[in-house]
């Protein structure tokens, strides 16, 4: 793992999935900020995906990094997903057209995207381990691993069969350390085991431990420090193996917070630990809706429901008092045809879920819920 700490300035990335945005496009004045303050202050790895926000992450970071920042200032990641082949001959060109796209010769890192069982299935028939791998031999990635979203087993088969893995990249949080469906700890463990270091996505769950509860967010505050997400963030970074921790920025507010406390990293004490144990068990109780809002859900919804914005909706509902919740489900969230009952229970959002929710099941329950 010494080698991913050398090329790494420290253990905190820019993830790019969550950028400022401006009537629809990247915010690229606001994003061209953000990206020189965080390499000014010695942090320099960034990370992206194909599908992010449309492509329009990759081309944002090809105007606002590669072409605004020597090539040595930066450990640039991207992925392989699965949207966007169908054979085995359509890698090569979508490889290609990813560095072109994001104005680079190599990437520092590439993924097999979003592993599950379904589409490992799908990249061990299209052979698209040993496919991505040749890039490394020509020299056009420098590692090579990959980003997983199901049970830990899994992880342990994947890892087994292509010992080629070099890094791992899980979702991993306090909240989903030891759900059974996310299998954080578990994950990490098969890691540890692998001897593959790893890389943190949802270090905040989407948000979703960023805005807590009030009854969660007392206490955090009792402990007179920091924000609830620099408790999440430390939490993942405390880890012995964990390599990279990385978090989506939205705005220079949120840069300057994480940047402020992971600058000088230290790691959680016993005392923090236990106040995270106990909003987690704050938040259990409240039974909220475990979405993360990647949106990948969205790319599939043949009516363009917003399903992320109304969970949040409905969460929001069930954690807060007051009326945003509803004005934000009538009035900003849904339009005619595209309400939760709109719903037409294809079924095509969940066979894309990381989160493995029964979406069609919880959009009803939206529906009673804000619709009556």
């Amino acid at each position: 793992m010494n080698k991913f700490f050398s090329e790494a300035k420290r253990n905190f990335g820019f993830g790019c999935m969550r950028l400022p945005m401006r009537d629809g496009e990247v915010d690229k004045e606001e994003f061209s900020k953000m990206v020189d303050a965080f390499i000014d202050a010695g942090f320099n790895y960034f990370d992206t995906a194909h599908g992010y926000l449309g492509g329009k992450s990759e081309t944002a970071i090809r105007d606002c990094l590669s072409s605004r920042h020597d090539r040595s200032e930066f450990l640039l990641t991207n992925k392989l997903s699965s949207n966007f082949f169908e054979k085995t001959e359509d890698i090569r060109p979508l490889f290609e057209s990813q560095l072109r796209a994001c104005g680079v010769d190599y990437f520092d890192f590439y993924l097999m995207h979003a592993q599950d069982s379904i589409k490992y299935e799908k990249y061990t028939r299209l052979h698209a381990y040993e496919t991505a791998y040749k890039f490394k031999e020509e020299g056009l990635i420098r590692h090579f691993g990959l980003s997983f979203h199901d049970k830990a087993d899994l992880l342990d088969r994947i890892l087994t069969e292509h010992p080629e893995v070099e890094v791992v990249q899980i979702q991993f949080n306090y909240i989903d350390y030891d759900d059974a469906a996310v299998q954080s700890r578990l994950c990490y463990d098969v890691c540890v085991k692998h001897n593959k270091p790893v890389i943190v996505m949802e270090p905040v769950k989407g948000g979703s431990l960023v805005n807590l509860p009030d009854g969660a967010k007392k206490i955090l505050d009792d402990l007179g420090g920091g924000s609830p997400a620099s408790y999440a963030i430390r939490f993942a970074a405390s880890f012995d193996n964990i390599f990279m921790v990385l978090s989506g920025m939205g705005n220079m507010d949120m840069m300057n917070e994480n940047v402020g406390f992971m600058k000088d990293f230290v790691p959680l004490d016993d005392r923090e630990l236990d106040a995270l144990s106990r909003v987690r068990e704050e938040m259990g109780r409240l039974h909220l809706i475990p979405c993360t809002a990647c949106r990948y859900c969205m790319e599939k919804c043949p009516l363009g429901i917003s399903i992320p914005d109304l969970f949040a909706c409905m969460n929001a509902k069930t954690a807060f008092s007051g009326w945003n919740a509803d004005y934000y489900y009538e009035n900003v969230h849904t339009s005619a045809g595209r309400r939760a009952s709109d719903c037409l229970k294809c079924g095509a959002c969940e066979s894309i879920c990381p989160q493995h929710l029964e979406i069609r099941d919880l959009l009803e329950k939206v529906a009673a819920t804000f619709e009556k």
